[in-house]
């Protein structure tokens, strides 16, 4: 196959990604088209890709299931590869007649003149712990299914439940023994059954983000969220794989606009008003920041003065939000700043250290016990100084070992100081 003709020293190529097919076409800096529009199956692209694009060349795909793959195979080939906002593209190229050759077209004019509304490409990690998160959220909801499911058996037939968690392990005897037709026992079994495999999955899933929360790139960072209120470490996970890089967000409103959880303004003419939150950022990194900000103005007393003060003139779910908000720009300056919280407990944070600590192996901790792992994240912190040990549970006092000790199987420390 013969390379495109350099009618241009600058081509913009635009392709137009399917599942199981490509269709590709270029244009020059005029626009005018050097490549009509040409469609390729999908594994014939790599091969169409090194002997016919230039060094020179700058190409756009829009944001897709396969967009990653098809990035990384065309960077190395190509002078810029662009990744296109595909839901800002489709409002900046609303047309009438739209076919594939005509939005591969489209796309690669859009090139040409600088509009494309490119999204952020996120390195290897991030795009792996954004799948991890996604699986895992997928199970939770086949989990939430299967309860259902079981708890739908005990409306139907007036059922008096045991005491505590009914789907505890102590309790399957229940379950097994309930008076059944045999119809009705065989979809008993296999909800149980299925429970028990999703659960067992989701075990292995939070297994592994506790390791990746010990792993570069993401243990310099792990601490500076876990410490937050209403952050345990599946909520740290998942903002940051939302996050990815927080240097690309030069402010905290920059962050809190790619969540969604900024307010609309509407502004025509004399009339200025505000609106509810916009949501048009990260679905999944909203949602998160709100069920911590639940937790938070529960457990935490400066959250909990901030949101009763906020409900003397908002409704509850405004009112949540809005500490969502707030506790989202804190995100931003503990990551930005690598610094501790300004409102933060020394004693809460020590808990959730030690909290974490237990969930998580001796190589994890880096051959750290549960003392010295918690004064370890306290000095990175530069919090708790002065505090030796943990009251939990029944009075029980939990020591946390002394600065020096840490200091001299962590010398780095010293000097981070």
């Amino acid at each position: 196959m013969k390379p495109l003709s350099d009618t241009s020293l600058s081509r913009y190529v635009a392709l137009d990604l399917h599942k199981h097919y490509v269709v590709v076409a270029a244009v020059n800096r005029d626009q005018e088209v050097v490549l009509k529009p040409r469609r390729l199956a999908m594994g014939e692209l790599a091969a169409w890709a090194k002997a016919n694009l230039l060094p020179s060349d700058q190409v756009v795909i829009e944001a897709t299931g396969n967009a990653w793959t098809v990035h990384d195979l065309l960077v190395p080939l190509v002078q810029r590869c662009v990744v296109a906002d595909a839901r800002q593209v489709k409002w900046i190229a609303n047309a009438a007649v739209k076919t594939d050759k005509l939005d591969v077209l489209r796309l690669a004019k859009l090139l040409a003149a600088g509009l494309i509304p490119e999204v952020w490409v996120p390195p290897l990690p991030v795009r792996e712990l954004r799948a991890l998160i996604a699986h895992r959220s997928s199970l939770v909801k086949a989990q939430t299914r299967v309860k259902n499911q079981l708890q739908s058996v005990i409306h139907r037939f007036s059922l008096q439940p045991p005491d505590g968690q009914v789907f505890a392990d102590k309790n399957r005897e229940w379950w097994q023994d309930l008076p059944l037709s045999p119809t009705e026992e065989l979809r008993l079994r296999q909800n149980l059954r299925t429970l028990d495999h999703v659960q067992q999955q989701l075990a292995e899933v939070e297994g592994e983000l506790r390791r990746l929360s010990t792993s570069d790139p993401w243990k310099d960072l792990v601490p500076y969220l876990v410490q937050l209120p209403g952050f345990g470490l599946i909520t740290a996970m998942t903002v940051l794989a939302a996050i990815g890089d927080v240097t690309r967000f030069p402010d905290d409103k920059h962050l809190v606009g790619y969540a969604g959880l900024g307010a609309g303004v509407h502004d025509s003419g004399e009339t200025h008003r505000g609106k509810g939150i916009t949501k048009t950022g990260r679905r999944d990194l909203r949602r998160v920041q709100v069920e911590a900000a639940w937790t938070a103005v529960e457990a935490h007393p400066y959250w909990k003065a901030q949101f009763q003060r906020l409900l003397r003139h908002k409704h509850k779910n405004q009112a949540i939000v809005a500490i969502a908000r707030r506790l989202l720009v804190a995100v931003w300056h503990v990551l930005s700043e690598r610094v501790a919280d300004k409102n933060a407990v020394p004693e809460m944070i020590a808990f959730k250290m030690m909290m974490w600590s237990w969930k998580l192996s001796d190589q994890e901790r880096g051959g750290l016990t549960t003392r010295q792992f918690v004064r370890y994240h306290l000095m990175r912190l530069k919090t708790g100084e002065d505090l030796p040990y943990l009251i939990t549970g029944k009075n029980t006092k939990r020591a946390i070992a002394p600065r020096e000790e840490v200091l001299a199987l962590k010398p780095e420390l010293a000097s981070a100081d």
